[in-house]
């Protein structure tokens, strides 16, 4: 054991860490520095716990550890970046699930003796930490299955949804009150169970009532509440680095939904009310015929363009990531890049099914980060564009958003490609994205269709080139 003294020095050291760490991450060139600040500060946190405040069954703890890492390892190993939204949702159903279980646990701890308004105030923690918590475990699972397609992305959309989750809140309210009536009187484990179970029910239909289009703003959304989870159950157990932590992460989430709402021009009440979003655009609207005619373009058609451009713009979209392609659009910059053609890429803060998700997947094959730059930093350089290049993305190039007043996806900031000479947009069909609305941009006059899987069609360019 070690002394108090040393657990507080070490819970300072690992909030400064993970302070660090958010700061390391906001930024791409300095997030693997960020990263090791995090596990460091986890590191130190964990051994403080383990050696200066656990007094008992060193050999379940050991198990846990054991049982637990080695999980986290195999998952590091085999997850592929394309399922990175999902394996982050299945993390934070963990530390919903965690919290849930640490608040039974520690309710029913004969150990543990409050009176008075101390034990008001710890009952109100115990019951925040199960019902966020539950909230979040739920929510969570529901989202990994969106994600990962086990479940469908249209939104369900139920009559009278909102007087149904108002009915809910209302609910978990007056069983709140119960808890800490009946707990007064050494009761009150009923209640608690059945805010859990209102809880979940709730989680689960606050979710399967958001549509794909704003999965995004979920997986961040979710983040934040994991955080609020730990924070609540950190001031149950009395412990001060968890409350900080769990500040950390539940301010930082909130932080990122609102960016990820602003990019959508959403407001963060209307993605909760749900609604937005179709079921992956495996559908096209009946007046496709009426907006056009698509002009299709070969592989080697892509390459001449693309070797007759002074500047070219990249956005990629959630089709890169599905076809594993950022490997050979890395080769495909490289090699224009040596022919003195200038190219960038042009990231949209909502591309993929997740915050960043296009930054991690061009970070992983090696893009430099100094040609990788924010919507609102190249939007207004499209009109000086030779060739833009769209591969797999749908909703985030649609000129619908700024053109039609009545469009699902009205208001929302796009990348406006169509304003250069020319655009290529890569797709394996005439699909609609996940807000299930027709693209303009398919049928401009200055676009032209490359159709096939990402990967295989740009190797075929890159081969040209």
């Amino acid at each position: 054991m070690i002394s108090a003294g040393i657990v507080t020095v070490s819970y300072i050291a690992a909030t400064v860490l993970f302070i660090l760490a958010l700061g390391g991450l906001s930024n791409q060139e300095t997030a693997r520095r960020g990263n090791w600040y995090g596990i460091a500060g986890m590191t130190i946190a964990l051994l403080a716990t383990v050696f200066g405040v656990v007094t008992q069954h060193y050999e379940l703890l050991l198990g846990a550890l054991l049982i637990g890492g080695s999980i986290g390892i195999v998952l590091a190993r085999r997850v592929q970046m394309t399922q990175m939204p999902e394996l982050v949702a299945s993390l934070h159903s963990l530390v919903g699930l965690a919290a849930v279980a640490v608040g039974f646990a520690n309710f029913m701890d004969p150990s543990v003796h409050h009176t008075g308004i101390e034990l008001t105030i710890h009952d109100i923690e115990t019951y925040l930490g199960i019902l966020i918590g539950a909230v979040t475990f739920s929510g969570s699972v529901i989202a990994f299955g969106k994600l990962s397609g086990r479940i469908g992305g249209k939104p369900l959309t139920l009559p009278g949804r909102h007087l149904f989750n108002l009915g809910l809140l209302l609910a978990a309210i007056w069983f709140g009150r119960e808890f800490v009536i009946q707990s007064a009187a050494d009761g009150g484990l009923e209640p608690l169970i059945i805010m859990t179970i209102i809880a979940l029910v709730f989680g689960i239909h606050m979710v399967m009532a958001i549509g794909g289009a704003d999965m995004p703003v979920v997986v961040s959304m979710l983040n934040s509440y994991s955080g609020w989870a730990a924070a609540a159950t950190g001031f149950m157990l009395e412990n001060d680095l968890l409350i900080v932590t769990g500040a950390l992460v539940g301010s930082s989430g909130a932080i990122l939904s609102y960016i990820m709402c602003r990019a959508m021009n959403r407001k963060f009440l209307a993605v909760i009310a749900g609604g937005f979003g179709t079921a992956g655009g495996t559908t096209v609207s009946s007046d496709a015929e009426q907006q056009g005619e698509i002009v299709p373009i070969e592989a080697h058609e892509t390459a001449a363009l693309l070797l007759a451009a002074k500047e070219v713009m990249i956005i990629p979209g959630y089709g890169m990531a599905v076809a594993q392609a950022q490997h050979t659009v890395f080769e495909i910059t490289k090699a224009l890049r040596a022919k003195r053609i200038n190219v960038r890429f042009g990231i949209h803060p909502v591309a993929g099914r997740m915050p960043g998700h296009m930054n991690v997947l061009l970070a992983e094959a090696k893009v430099p980060y100094d040609i990788v730059f924010e919507m609102d930093e190249i939007n207004d350089d499209f009109p000086d564009i030779d060739v833009s290049v769209v591969i797999g993305a749908n909703d985030i190039v649609n000129p619908s958003a700024l053109e039609e007043p009545n469009s699902p996806i009205a208001g929302m900031p796009v990348l406006e490609c169509w304003k250069g000479e020319t655009t290529i947009v890569l797709k394996r069909s005439m699909a609609t994205g996940y807000a299930g609305v027709q693209n303009p941009l398919f049928y401009k006059e200055n676009t032209r269709m490359l159709f096939g899987d990402a990967k295989d069609t740009l190797d075929v360019v890159l081969k040209a080139l």
